[in-house]
């Protein structure tokens, strides 16, 4: 069971449109996705289908409450193969109730540790922020996966990401690593849009993606209609391109393997 925390600091880049979209063509090839929703906005949770009014349990409460990640996850209703662990705006404060918890930065670490490897991958969807949320995300990861949005303003953060990367990996997780790099609402036809690709090439290497997610109208109708763009729309621009950037994500951990 590989754990993988989809992250960047930065809001609006795409990272949960892209949690949604990969967790969701990953389970419609078979494998075995757990989703968990550790973001107090709550749009994996949403965006897959959830009504968080009908939630009895979320996030909230296997991170304050000593509530058993397993007794909150739901299964969907709309793709075969896919879990969530929801969220709700509740976890918003949790954050705070979280600083005088003992082991507060290895609690989502315990509570995956007793999920008996029953799933093929882990994606969490951190909140935009450096808080507790995200270091217990960091810290019960193999992983993370970075969205970059294909903009300017997107390189700015990128050094204060990698450095928390590490901060985490020296004094948390020591095996943490950095699985991949996607650029999203990406235009290739402009200079904006290559030139960051570059730049993020030049600091990344071999960790970026060579598929790329654009800007799509139909990605960002689909939340709306709480469903993923394969539900959705699955010949537009956005839908083949989550597909391409799953089978590419696929044929990388198949690399590792061997």
């Amino acid at each position: 069971m590989k754990v993988i925390s989809i992250f960047n600091q930065k809001g609006g880049v795409g990272k949960t449109t892209t949690n949604i979209n990969l967790c969701s063509y990953l389970a419609m090839k078979g494998y075995k996705i757990l989703t968990i929703d550790i973001d107090p906005q709550g749009n994996t949770t949403s965006g897959l289908g959830l009504d968080k009014k009908n939630i009895e349990a979320s996030m909230y409460d296997v991170m304050t409450a000593n509530t058993s990640l397993k007794d909150i996850i739901k299964k969907s209703e709309m793709i075969e193969n896919l879990f969530i662990a929801p969220s709700t705006i509740e976890l918003a404060g949790g954050e705070i109730e979280l600083i005088d918890k003992k082991n507060r930065e290895t609690i989502l670490k315990d509570e995956i540790s007793k999920l008996d490897n029953i799933y093929d991958f882990v994606f969490i969807d951190c909140p935009p922020s450096l808080g507790l949320l995200s270091v217990n995300s960091l810290a019960a990861s193999n992983s993370v996966l970075i969205p970059i949005q294909a903009e300017f303003y997107a390189l700015e953060g990128v050094g204060q990401l990698v450095n928390t990367i590490q901060l985490v990996k020296k004094s948390i997780n020591k095996n943490l690593y950095v699985e991949g790099v996607i650029l999203t609402m990406f235009d290739n036809r402009t200079k904006l849009s290559n030139g960051v690709f570059s730049e993020v090439n030049n600091y990344f290497t071999d960790k970026v993606y060579t598929n790329t997610i654009p800007r799509n109208i139909r990605l960002a109708e689909a939340p709306s209609f709480g469903l993923p763009i394969l539900l959705f729309d699955d010949k537009c621009k956005g839908a083949e391109s989550y597909s391409n950037f799953s089978e590419e994500f696929l044929s990388r951990q198949k690399e590792k393997v061997i």
